[in-house]
């Protein structure tokens, strides 16, 4: 790309400090004559973010770091959990949950930088480049997108001896081939041998959570307070959501829970082998469900469970800033007014029950459950509850014994018939 109007075109590089994104700032300077500006957003990765902005500038780069843990925490892990966020059931989605605000810290920097264009590491493969440019096509449709990952088309290996033969330090080994992302709500992990779903992903692969073999022989017991579906104490101990989930990551890590593998669906439309660790993600997201089923009725949380999934799937598919999701999220919020409560969890060895739940607007009441001498249930209204309730199976069972006979005709209509036909005849 020339340069415009005699100047340096300036773009504003997603920069996470990988692999990719470390690569990308001398190709964006050798392959579009960039001034480039890594802006790193810290979403509460457990990284060097200095040692990354220091590698930035050693490339050739101008570097930032912007952090909006608590934004995150409040404004994006909150609204997820309200909606009991799991991408096909399993997957709490934090990586694509922390996409688009980082979008909106890139480009609100990139638009006071005077940048024209935007840049990211994603390759051509992964969901990253879907959720990275949905988002900046909203938040900024008149700068353009460069994607040096999808135009260059080299494996991880090439990919490390081209920054070697140029002598870019990369935060990677040959022998080392994990792909990571991770943020306050989890981690990702990819490539390697975990690319065979046979193969048992290795120990090595996971920093956040010991295996259950190691985690410790005594059971951790906490309760979780929720106050309109936000989580705001730990065992009697106030906090905000940041604190709070940073507290449960080590906590429920320490117990071996939050491993998550499986097969997903990828946005380009092949699957993956993910690996993740989300403590702190499954200790709050069970508690949530459980206390939702005291507070909510039945077609609430009969309702509530498709919103989830779809809301799930705009999540994990970068279409947070839309219309829609704008719309679920009100209606995930109208249903967070009742839950309020208190959560008992169990956590030992990777597992992670609730054993306790009460709330002051539980809609579950002793007296009407009970079968003991309490009991304020009016058992004779179930007489005539079970006749209508068992209505229209009577009818539909009386109407098909009615339609049994030769050619579909019943044996009663076939015997009026020729009861007609014969008076007919006199």
């Amino acid at each position: 790309m020339a340069k415009k109007n005699g100047k340096k075109v300036k773009v504003v590089l997603a920069y996470s400090g990988g692999l990719d994104t470390t690569v990308a700032i001398k190709w964006l300077q050798e392959n579009y004559d960039a001034e480039v500006i890594a802006v790193c957003v810290d979403v509460g990765q457990a990284e060097d973010l200095a040692g990354h902005v220091a590698r930035a500038e050693a490339n050739g780069a101008k570097a930032v770091i912007i952090d909006v843990k608590d934004e995150f925490a409040t404004d994006y892990i909150v609204p997820a959990l309200k909606a009991n966020l799991l991408y096909e059931g399993v997957y709490p989605a934090g990586t694509a949950l922390a996409r688009p605000l980082i979008c909106k810290k890139v480009v609100e920097f990139a638009k006071k930088a005077g940048a024209t264009h935007l840049a990211h590491g994603c390759t051509a493969k992964g969901n990253d480049q879907v959720r990275f440019e949905s988002s900046f096509a909203v938040l900024a449709p008149d700068l353009k997108v460069i994607a040096p990952m999808r135009e260059w088309h080299v494996s991880r290996e090439e990919e490390i001896e081209w920054a070697n033969a140029r002598g870019i330090k990369v935060p990677v080994k040959a022998g080392s081939p994990y792909s990571t992302d991770e943020n306050l709500w989890g981690r990702s992990v990819e490539c390697g041998v975990l690319e065979d779903p046979w193969c048992e992903p290795p120990e090595d692969a996971f920093e956040w959570t010991v295996s259950s073999t190691e985690a410790p022989d005594e059971p951790t017991t906490m309760i979780i307070a929720f106050e309109k579906g936000v989580p705001v104490a730990l065992d009697g101990k106030a906090m905000g959501p940041l604190e709070l989930v940073q507290e449960l990551n080590m906590i429920a890590g320490a117990n071996g829970i939050g491993r998550i593998d499986h097969i997903e669906n990828r946005v380009v439309g092949i699957k993956s082998r993910e690996v993740y660790e989300y403590p702190a993600a499954a200790v709050l997201i069970k508690a949530h469900q459980a206390l939702e089923k005291h507070v909510h009725m039945k077609d609430v949380t009969s309702f509530k469970a498709q919103v989830e999934q779809k809301v799930a799937e705009m999540v994990y598919g970068g279409l947070w800033f839309t219309p829609l999701m704008k719309a679920l999220q009100a209606f995930v919020e109208s249903t967070q007014e009742v839950v309020t409560g208190e959560v008992s969890v169990k956590l030992f060895k990777g597992s992670a029950v609730v054993v306790g739940t009460r709330s002051p607007l539980s809609l579950y009441k002793m007296d009407l459950s009970t079968y003991g001498a309490s009991d304020g249930f009016n058992h004779g209204a179930a007489t005539g509850f079970i006749e209508l309730y068992t209505l229209p199976l009577k009818v539909q069972s009386i109407q098909a014994a009615q339609l049994e006979g030769t050619n579909g005709i019943s044996t009663e209509i076939e015997g009026q018939a020729k009861a007609n036909g014969k008076s007919q005849a006199h």
